[in-house]
């Protein structure tokens, strides 16, 4: 079966619909798939469930498709850095589920391990245990947390074959591996798109059998989300130059 498509909207075609739940990959603007986002917000599909660990930032990432009104929903753990986001769920136009971020992560991975639910400590007594399931183990209260399956998953990889065996590069792996397992088709975007039998095994971290869908985006852009820089030391007196 041939998986890579010539761009993100080929990529797309007849899996998005209105309504649909979307796992996408990321953390901040740290291996989102960025193209595969625009691609969305471009083909007009609207009322959208998002699961990410945040919304991007103003302009960039999934704030794109919080500008257009397209999501109607997010499933987060982390929503600091978007003001619009915060616009929206203030005035009542944008749900909110939240969730700590490593019941979220496992939440995606057991979705797509074939878990249904879960129990765990985190969030047992607080507000996040309302309308949940509660049992005790060993002494200790645990609330049930239901895995998540997408109809759609979304993820961006350093380096792939044309079978869909996908690479990761350092902190860009973050969220990408779990989510492409949990969704019911994943498209991946890839920096670097090489032949069977280049990728070695043991670097592989999600096996191609999980990806339906590739595209090859070797110009992927780097943001940067807050930059920091060290401040300049005045040079010795006499040297006429800058540290």
């Amino acid at each position: 079966m041939k998986k890579v498509y010539p761009d993100a909207k080929a990529a797309l075609a007849g899996v998005l619909k209105d309504g649909m739940l979307i796992c996408a990959g990321g953390f901040g603007l740290c291996g989102i798939p960025e193209t595969l986002i625009k691609a969305i917000r471009d083909s007009g599909v609207k009322n959208l469930t998002i699961v990410s660990n945040n919304a991007g930032v103003d302009g960039a990432g999934l704030g794109l498709l919080l500008e257009t009104r397209q999501i109607k929903k997010m499933i987060s753990s982390y929503v600091g850095e978007n003001k619009l986001f915060a616009q929206q769920y203030l005035a009542g136009e944008l749900e909110i589920e939240f969730n700590p971020q490593g019941t979220l992560a496992e939440r995606i991975r057991a979705g797509g391990a074939g878990i249904p639910a879960f129990f765990t400590r985190t969030g047992a007594g607080t507000d996040i245990a309302k309308g949940k399931e509660e049992r005790e183990f060993d002494g200790s209260r645990y609330i049930l947390e239901r895995g998540i399956v997408a109809d759609l998953s979304i993820v961006h990889a350093w380096m792939a074959d044309t079978e869909g065996n996908l690479v990761y590069r350092k902190t860009a792996r973050n969220f990408n591996p779990m989510m492409a397992t949990a969704g019911k088709v994943t498209v991946a975007e890839v920096e670097h798109l090489v032949q069977p039998g280049d990728l070695n095994p043991d670097h592989i971290v999600t096996p191609g059998v999980y990806v339906k869908r590739i595209i090859h985006v070797p110009n992927a852009v780097k943001h940067i989300e807050q930059r920091t820089v060290r401040k300049r030391e005045a040079a010795p007196a006499g040297t006429g130059e800058e540290v």
